[in-house]
């Protein structure tokens, strides 16, 4: 007997459009992972436009060999020092004129006996005054210049003058500036009044920060006006006196003027001069002095020449202790006359 209708044909059957539905993801999902693995041999070319390179397209390139590097030369260059070498004569310690200059100017010039490519000029003196135009507020009212020696100056600073300036600048030893500011700037005794040295004049106080940036204004303001060596003297405190009557301060002496030396240096560093200090010739040979405050070791490195006021026969030991020290410092001795076995810069402090 047959079972009802309909129910025999249908048992078992899937949907054909179940089955295409299938089959279509199978493809899309190949195709997709097909597109995937192509996408690595995907090339744009200059305009852009993409095509296919696949594997066996590529042609073999040869396996690069990696370049030697070419043999470096090293060249080793001995260090140079501070400065060219000098031979100096120093002006009269007086305002400078612009005939006085000329005239000193043609004399050591047209000499047969030195060539002179440098000259020295006193722009502050031991008792504080001032020999040059200054625009330091503190130093303007001790300058002592004639009318013309502005224009005689950037005459020979200028960068028409062949010459290598030196301005030779006293330092502590200042009675004008210690006595206007005893507070601020002035070395007082343990009395709390000015002190007086062995010469009865006045310094100012290495321990004071006022004092030493007085002194760095002053500098600059040289190096700007066109000097090419600053030449500090008087870098020290009194070696005559009641020396046992100064208040030295919490600090050490040594180690005041070493902060001087540094903060000069940092003033100066960007006007590209040479930084050069004067010292007795007995701190050189023996290497310190505790009285003025001055070690030899300290001082050498922070500037880039050393001088000395000594003899043709000494210069040579005196270069020696200097140059003995880790630093690239020139030592200049100051002679009264040249010397002509003397080889290297030298100041002449003509009589």
């Amino acid at each position: 007997m047959a079972g009802p209708r309909g129910y025999h044909n249908y048992r078992g059957r899937r949907s054909k459009g179940k089955t295409v539905l299938t089959v279509v993801l199978v493809l899309i999902i190949l195709v997709a992972l097909g597109f995937i693995r192509l996408q690595r041999y995907i090339i744009y070319d200059e305009t852009g436009r993409l095509y296919l390179e696949l594997p066996w397209q590529k042609d073999e390139e040869p396996e690069k060999t990696p370049e030697q590097p070419d043999e470096l030369e090293l060249t080793i260059q001995e260090p140079e020092r501070a400065q060219k070498e000098t031979t100096a004569w120093l002006l009269a310690e007086t305002p400078v004129t612009q005939e006085a200059l000329t005239a000193s100017v043609a004399s050591h010039s047209l000499t047969s006996e030195v060539s002179y490519n440098a000259v020295a000029v006193t722009v502050k003196d031991g008792s504080g005054l001032l020999y040059f135009n200054t625009a330091v507020p503190e130093g303007a009212a001790f300058a002592r210049t004639a009318a013309d020696t502005a224009a005689a100056l950037a005459a020979v600073t200028g960068e028409d003058s062949s010459l290598h300036t030196v301005a030779r600048l006293s330092c502590f030893h200042d009675s004008k500036a210690a006595n206007a500011d005893v507070e601020g700037m002035g070395l007082k005794n343990t009395g709390g009044y000015i002190f007086y040295d062995g010469n009865n004049t006045q310094w100012l106080d290495p321990g004071k920060e006022k004092a030493r940036q007085y002194l760095c204004d002053l500098a600059k303001d040289l190096a700007e006006q066109g000097f090419d060596e600053i030449l500090l003297t008087d870098v020290s405190y009194p070696t005559q006196g009641k020396l046992d009557k100064i208040d030295y301060g919490e600090t050490m002496k040594a180690q005041n003027l070493r902060a001087f030396l540094e903060e000069m240096g940092r003033a100066l560093e960007p006007c590209g001069v040479t930084l050069s200090i004067e010292l007795p010739e007995s701190v050189i040979l023996e290497g310190s002095d505790n009285v003025a405050g001055l070690t030899l070791s300290d001082i050498v490195p922070l500037v880039d020449r050393v001088y000395a006021a000594t003899t043709a026969e000494n210069a040579g030991m005196l270069r020696t202790a200097v140059e003995a020290l880790p630093a690239e410092t020139e030592f200049v001795p100051e002679l009264t006359a040249p010397d002509p076995a003397w080889e290297g810069s030298s100041l002449i402090l003509e009589q």
